[in-house]
Formats: C-alpha cells, sequence, structure tokens
C-alpha cells in the first residue's frame, strides 16, 4: 500500500502531534545556563532538537565533533556542504571538558562526514572516546558515526575503544537513498552494521525519517534488512524540511502510523523501538543501552 502523496504540494501547516512545548524544568534551566556561560557546543542547541528538554533532564546530551561543515550534500540535512577546516586536535579534550561542565550521565557524540581526510575522521572519533573516558569514566556514549565509505579499518577504530553503543543511520528507504543520501549507499549503510555486530560490538542502532515518499512496504522492507543484520535499536521519526532549498515534507505520517511501524519494529524482535513524529536519533538514548 502506497503512502498517498502529492509531490508538488508541501503541507502547508504542521499538524497538531508536531507542535512542541517549550523545555522548562530545573534542569533544562541549569544546563542551559551553563551552556550559555561556557560557549558549549550541542547539537541539542544548534540543532533546535524539539526533545531538548526531556534529555536534558535525563542527564543526556548530543555533541558534534569534527566541524560544522560537511563534505557531503544530503538532500535532508541542514548541515552547511563545502570544504571543511582543519581538524582542531584539542577537540576531544573540549568535548570531554563540556561534559564534566555539564555533568552528563549519557553522551552521543556524532560529526560530519569528513570524506577530505585520509582516515575519514575516525581517529577524531577515537581520541574524542578516550577523552571523555579518561574524564568522565561514568559517563556512557552513544557514537552516531557515518559509513567512512565503508571502510573497514575506519570502522575497526570504533570498535576498538569499545563504546556503549555504536548507531549508524539508514536515514531513509532503499529507493530512495540515492535521492535523499547523495553520496551514500543503502547496502554499504547496511553492511557497517552488519561488520559492527560480526566483529563484536555489544549494541547497534540505526534509524530512519518518514515522509520522504516511501510507502508503508518500503519502511517494513527497511525495518526487516536492519533486523536481518542484527540491530538492536531502531528511531522512526518525521522528516522536517531544514529549508527551502532541501527535500520538501511529502506527507506528514500518523500518529497512529508510527504507532503501526513501531509494533512491526516490535514483533520482528528489536530491543528498543521509538516510533513517533518527533522522535530524533538520540531520543531516548539513555535508555538504549540497556
Amino acid at each position: 500500500m502506497e503512502i498517498k502523496t502529492d509531490s508538488n504540494i508541501l503541507p502547508k501547516k504542521k499538524p497538531k502531534w508536531l507542535r512542541v512545548k517549550l523545555p522548562t524544568g530545573k534542569k533544562y534551566t541549569e544546563l542551559r545556563g551553563l551552556v550559555d556561560k561556557y560557549k558549549l557546543n550541542t547539537i541539542c542547541t544548534s540543532g533546535s532538537c524539539p526533545n531538548m528538554g526531556e534529555c536534558w533532564g535525563e542527564g543526556t546530551a548530543t555533541f558534534m565533533i569534527l566541524g560544522n561543515v560537511c563534505t557531503r550534500s544530503c538532500g535532508f540535512c541542514g548541515v552547511k556542504t563545502g570544504r571543511p577546516e582543519s581538524v582542531d586536535w584539542d577537540e576531544p579534550e573540549k568535548v570531554a571538558r563540556s561534559i564534566k561542565i555539564m555533568n552528563i550521565k549519557h553522551a552521543v557524540l556524532t560529526s560530519v562526514d569528513r570524506d577530505d581526510l585520509k582516515d575519514m575522521g575516525s581517529i577524531m572519533w577515537a581520541e574524542t572516546v578516550k577523552a571523555v573516558r579518561r574524564m568522565n569514566p561514568k559517563t556512557t556514549l552513544e557514537t552516531l558515526i557515518p559509513d567512512f565509505q565503508g571502510l573497514e579499518q575506519h570502522v575497526d577504530r570504533i570498535i576498538e575503544v569499545a563504546p556503549e553503543v555504536v548507531s549508524h543511520n539508514m536515514e531513509t528507504v532503499k529507493r530512495l537513498t540515492r535521492e535523499v543520501r547523495i553520496q551514500a549507499k543503502y547496502e554499504r549503510s547496511l553492511g557497517v552494521l552488519k561488520y559492527l555486530k560480526d566483529k563484536g560490538q555489544r549494541r547497534t542502532k540505526s534509524g530512519i525519517m518518514l515522509g520522504l515518499g516511501e510507502t508503508k512496504e518500503e519502511v517494513f522492507e527497511t525495518l526487516e534488512d536492519l533486523n536481518s543484520v542484527n540491530v538492536d535499536v531502531v528511531t522512526i521519526g518525521q522528516y522536517l524540511q531544514p529549508s527551502k532549498k532541501h527535500l520538501p515534507v511529502k506527507r506528514f505520517i500518523t500518529p497512529e502510523e508510527f504507532l503501526e511501524f513501531k509494533n512491526y519494529a516490535k514483533n520482528l524482535g528489536f530491543r528498543h523501538v521509538e516510533s513517533s513524529a518527533l522522535v530524533r536519533s538520540s531520543y531516548h538514548a539513555q535508555k538504549h543501552i540497556l
């Protein structure tokens, strides 16, 4: 069954289930003050995440490494594309210090793609995990990694530093991958997730966005593919257009449909499933280590 859509019509008004309450609470206020005071760089704030207040209240935050300019130009992503600046080798200590200042219990690390580097940024990834471990030995970690062009020696660096969770997002269904993730490949991303599990990574995770023109059957197929490579955790959320230059939203998925996808994934055997309109990759991340 195809999800009904008119590709020439961009929804003008977000439905009520996408309306976000402003973050509140003592913990959020404290962390917001620290972020502003020390000029800490979190994806939570720079990406205006709708779940920021809830996650911060749980002691979870997401940090991006390797700069803020990506070598790829994915049609869904609001990160700048271009020639990145030189690697800042002080960044691992800066990230670790930020986590310590914020007293983060569970940190999610992510990055831009750095196809301009011989190691694809994997050395910086490993050094950042090591620095966080040294300065914050009680903090658990999730690494939301790029595909490293599928090169095993770079993925190995992540496995060697043993984060509690390693995540790599499929982002969309197979048919739409070339349009949504121009320089990525569906099978390559699936291969990275398989390789992680085959090499002994305890907990793997992936995520997809809906509303880009996929069919229900294609979502089911993607979930089956992820299950076939023993992914433990899957997140399913609504795609929202960052700007008019990005891919349009073809359709807003209803809460009932998100529940159907959640039930389907749970029946396949995933350990954790997050499926609703406002779900993002790091939503309830602290629960995914269990």
